[in-house]
């Protein structure tokens, strides 16, 4: 008797377990048609970057990813050599419509072997891109074909498993957009930006990554690039924003903030706020490593607006960390004695780190050690992982529009330009 009752015990089980459903189960019995570009979702934009072409192939969008050596342009004087996919670092964004069947195929170009891993996605364990225990890995010169369902909407990642350190390090990685499907424009959000944060330890005067580094990062990008090389993000008076982070940094969390603007944190690589009216208003959102987070804000404050991560260090580029503190040091005469030995030489950091961006000396080769941003008023020292957030009423294009025209009487001005203007008319305000 007890035999038969493990045995039933057992078969109960066996059907209790098919009766639980895949994540994916409900896109695969009634799979819908590829999703279309301006029908079914509004593309994402993705400044400095690129969004992955595809073809459809018996119903399935397939695309294709090249793992390769790559020599990218981070900033104006500064030329990277590191690791990428297709051409690019990181790799372009996979862009796709909730319930979108794919076919990925990987082709591995680097020196080592490889494995894609789709950071997020809920799919089949086979199809998840872990070298070693879901899939051998993929050896120099061979392609490997990844085909599963995006069964829900979300913004996910891709990189490298297969000597993750070095091979996300280098920049073997990118950004997933699955759009859920709006047949209505009005119900989209009218600009949705796509922006993947990473990091790079890059010596001056050398051009190789140093995925060994563990602390002292002093490249940090936006979709590849750094302040002042990253585009601005553009937004007509009155449009629904969203901003999609992703994080595939080594070491470091980014707190996100935004000028000029309260929003919603709406959504993670793991799903949606389920009540939106609910969540707490931000103004700083901090994306994890190895985490994504989507903000939601309406674009009705025009302006010139920075966007930046908070973490002073993290908007500097190639700032070096092992000089004396020198601020409040009185050098006296100091510069016309070594000057005597070295002609050019100055004293930096003095006065703070915004000195040493008008020295005027000569910099080491493929090196941005204080490249800052021009504005309209002045140079700013900020640089790294910052950029913009364009509004303006009344633009026909979303093409950068160039500095902001303040209305009068908006910008601050000096106490001795206000004295000067009572004394003229004391009535003036």
């Amino acid at each position: 008797m007890i035999k038969i009752a493990i045995f039933i015990l057992i078969i109960a089980g066996a059907a209790n377990a098919e009766s639980v459903p895949r994540p994916w189960d409900k896109t695969a019995e009634s799979p819908p048609s590829p999703g279309v570009p301006g029908d079914d979702y509004t593309p994402a934009v993705v400044p400095n970057g690129s969004t992955a072409k595809y073809e459809i192939v018996d119903g399935v969008k397939e695309f294709h990813l090249t793992l390769e050596e790559v020599e990218m342009e981070i900033a104006d004087g500064l030329v990277v050599h590191g690791w990428g996919c297709n051409g690019s670092i990181p790799g372009p964004l996979l862009e796709l419509a909730e319930g979108d069947r794919v076919r990925i195929l990987v082709t591995n170009h680097l020196p080592q072997k490889s494995s894609i891993h789709w950071h997020g996605v809920l799919l089949p364990c086979g199809m998840d891109g872990v070298a070693g225990v879901t899939q051998p890995a993929i050896p120099p010169g061979e392609t490997f074909v990844y085909e599963f369902y995006f069964s829900e909407a979300g913004t996910f990642m891709y990189h490298s498993h297969f000597d993750t350190m070095t091979q996300d390090g280098l920049g073997v990685i990118g950004m997933i957009v699955v759009h859920k499907r709006e047949p209505d424009p009005a119900k989209r959000p009218d600009r949705d930006f796509a922006i993947l944060l990473h990091e790079m330890s890059i010596p001056v005067n050398t051009a190789r990554p140093n995925t060994l580094e563990q602390s002292d990062f002093n490249i940090l990008t936006m979709n590849g690039k750094v302040s002042p090389a990253t585009d601005p993000l553009v937004a007509k008076l009155g449009d629904r924003v969203w901003i999609r982070f992703g994080n595939l940094s080594a070491m470091s969390h980014h707190p996100i903030h935004l000028h000029g603007y309260r929003f919603k944190i709406i959504g993670s690589d793991g799903g949606w706020i389920a009540d939106p009216s609910s969540v707490l208003p931000e103004t700083t959102v901090l994306v994890p490593v190895g985490a994504a987070r989507v903000i939601d804000f309406v674009a009705d404050n025009p302006g010139d607006w920075m966007m930046h991560c908070h973490m002073t260090h993290h908007t500097m580029n190639q700032m070096g960390h092992d000089f004396p503190n020198l601020i409040g040091v009185d050098t006296n005469d100091l510069d016309e004695k070594i000057q005597k030995l070295i002609p050019g030489y100055h004293t930096m950091g003095t006065k703070g780190m915004m000195d040493m961006t008008k020295t005027g000396m000569p910099l080491p080769a493929n090196s941005i050690p204080m490249l800052g941003m021009k504005g309209q008023f002045g140079q700013t020292v900020m640089g790294g992982m910052a950029t913009m957030l364009k509004v303006r009423e009344n633009i026909e294009s979303y093409d950068d529009p160039g500095f902001y025209n303040f209305p009068e009487g908006t910008v601050a001005f000096p106490l001795e330009k206000r004295e000067t203007s009572e004394e003229i008319d004391p009535h003036h305000h």
